[in-house]
């Protein structure tokens, strides 16, 4: 399960210094740039990092804001992320420790000097000295709804007469979608993700929830009909070392890995096993929902695939209650067309497919081997 957490992680770990000023008043040489920072290596970075800068020459100011820390020696930390009640807070560094910790990633740093009237540039420093000094510091992490770009991208709008444009390619897909395509070089997480994730990710995105759409949408705002952005510049840009994609973490291992059931799917030692497995899963994905306060993972269909009642079929295949066995294999069968219909366009079909197969045909083996066999 490391890498579910891992998914919900895409933070920025940075110094825990912390620059207070107060409400001073910034000189008119002050500049507010949003830093967007590309994919990482690593899965808690590939969705990137979004970032505030506050550049002030003529105060000595140059401080990096990110609302994306968290502290790994919370009490109970694991319960609390799954529960969904995990407090994360704002820290702040300079910005040459952080433009150094994103060159040593190789990961690209782009920045965007915001249009904003002197009034604006002073309101978003208030609220940040406010917010650093205050329990406003801390808040509860959402993986969709509030993080490091939507608490920035509040920030932003609370100043502006119009908001932050969202017309941008994203808002025409769902939140499944674009997730999924950051995940293409991650076959595994990507397929942990999407067990995991319920019907909400299947809804037509509707805000800037990620780095690269918040840059994409304040480059399409404006600010008392001007361009919301004065200079967008590349801070640095990422050194491409060849191919990154991994021999084994991909579909293909996937299917050939898939192959070993299906091989054995007419012995019923596996039987029992993929059925004891498949339904604790199911029952996960079943309950989860019910404690975490993540709307991600409620209403999770793929309990249609992971199937709880697969362990009641396990039970009668012990039991060789072979009327039971018949029954339950028919309802199960009638899930997984169910769930084979519901996914037919979704991005993820694909992707479940040898899943599906697999228990298409665990399903018809213990169907054969409990049917009377023809007399010759």
């Amino acid at each position: 399960m490391k890498f579910l957490f891992q998914a919900f992680f895409s933070v920025f770990l940075l110094s825990n210094i912390h620059f207070s000023y107060g409400q001073i008043p910034l000189s008119d040489r002050a500049e507010i740039s949003l830093l967007t920072c590309g994919s990482g290596d690593q899965l808690y970075s590939i969705y990137g990092h979004t970032a505030l800068r506050i550049n002030d020459p003529g105060r000595g100011i140059d401080i990096v804001y990110n609302y994306g820390t968290f502290d790994f020696s919370t009490p109970n930390f694991y319960g609390k992320f799954v529960k969904g009640d995990l407090q994360y807070f704002v820290s702040t560094s300079s910005f040459e420790e952080f433009n150094y910790s994103y060159v040593y990633d190789n990961r690209e740093i782009t920045e965007q000097v915001l249009n904003l009237t002197q009034p604006q540039k002073q309101m978003i420093f208030n609220e940040l000295s406010e917010v650093l000094s205050s329990e406003k510091r801390f808040y509860t992490y959402k993986f969709i709804d509030r993080n490091c770009t939507t608490m920035v991208a509040d920030l932003i709008n609370s100043v502006l007469p119009e908001k932050i444009s969202t017309k941008i390619p994203d808002t025409e897909k769902t939140y499944r979608t674009i997730l999924y395509g950051y995940l293409k070089n991650n076959f595994y997480e990507n397929l942990g993700i999407n067990l995991m994730f319920g019907i909400k990710t299947d809804r037509k995105s509707d805000k800037l929830f990620l780095p690269v759409e918040l840059q994409q949408g304040v480059a399409l705002s404006r600010n008392n009909n001007e361009s919301l952005v004065k200079e967008e510049k590349t801070v640095y840009k990422k050194v491409e070392n060849g191919s990154n994609k991994s021999l084994w973490n991909n579909y293909f291992s996937f299917v050939v890995l898939m192959l070993i059931p299906l091989l054995f799917s007419g012995k019923r030692i596996f039987q029992l096993i993929w059925l004891t497995l498949s339904g604790v899963l199911g029952i996960f994905f079943a309950t989860v929902g019910l404690y975490s306060e993540h709307q991600e993972v409620l209403w999770n269909y793929n309990v249609l695939l992971m199937n709880p009642c697969f362990l009641v079929l396990a039970f009668l295949l012990l039991q060789k209650n072979t009327n039971g066995i018949k029954k339950m294999i028919i309802f199960c069968s009638l899930c997984l067309i169910g769930y084979t219909a519901f996914i037919a366009a979704k991005v993820q079909l694909v992707m479940m497919l040898p899943l599906i197969l697999t228990n298409a045909v665990l399903f018809y083996q213990i169907w054969k081997k409990h049917s009377p066999k023809p007399e010759k």
